[in-house]
């Protein structure tokens, strides 16, 4: 129980927004990422790699302390399920950013002519939803004081129609980006694969926000 103590204080909810912080961290490190791959800096990338490699990290020593050390039964209005999923909502988030800076990294990318606008718009979006994601998580403590009702819920619903929004914005943007990338195929070549992954994944990020806000839509829910 002391050991319990020291890491989470009165409860785990503590180190889950420790942990989406981390996760928060990662997304937004894309940007500048992306930004040097539209100048053309690829000299950069490797850089921009380290960086996300340690924030996800950091990240992962989280989830490690939190897996280790959360209960079977928690004495909270929150399974330990529920927690676990969030947490690996949020952990994928990190891992996802890890994935693109590791790929443009690898294969030196700089962004075609006519794709970068749409692109950075999307991780921008996309961050925004990380973002939003995070502010809902900062809820939790409060949700948890007042039993999940009252006030708090309707500001957290809220949160979580929002969230919903900016998820559908980066779809949208996303389903530019694959446009654009089906008409240069014949420019970019075996590249052009590289480049749907990347998407792929910027847009995951924001997918996986958007999850972490209906886990909790569920939590208010029951």
């Amino acid at each position: 129980m002391s050991l319990m103590g020291n890491l989470f204080g009165k409860s785990p909810i503590r180190p889950m927004q420790e942990h989406m912080r981390a996760a928060v961290a990662c997304a937004r490190a894309v940007l500048p990422l992306f930004e040097d791959m539209a100048s053309g800096k690829s000299g950069k990338l490797e850089e921009h790699r380290d960086k996300i490699n340690r924030l996800e990290h950091e990240a992962d020593r989280i989830k490690h302390e939190i897996r280790s050390h959360l209960p079977r039964r928690l004495m909270l209005a929150v399974e330990r399920r529920d927690l676990l999923e969030i947490l690996d909502c949020q952990d994928t988030i990190a891992d996802l950013a890890q994935d693109i800076a590791g790929l443009a990294d690898q294969r030196r990318m700089t962004i075609p002519e006519g794709l970068a606008d749409p692109l950075l718009e999307l991780v921008r979006r996309t961050i925004a939803a990380v973002e939003h994601a995070q502010g809902i998580i900062e809820e939790l403590d409060q949700l948890i004081e007042t039993g999940f009702a009252g006030r708090e819920v309707a500001i957290v619903e809220e949160k979580i129609t929002q969230l919903s929004l900016i998820e559908s914005e980066t779809d949208r943007l996303a389903e530019i980006v694959h446009r654009r990338l089906f008409a240069m195929e014949g420019e970019l070549g075996v590249g052009t694969v590289f480049w749907y992954d990347i998407v792929n994944w910027i847009a995951g990020m924001a997918d996986e926000a958007e999850r972490v806000g209906n886990r909790l839509r569920l939590l208010i829910a029951r």
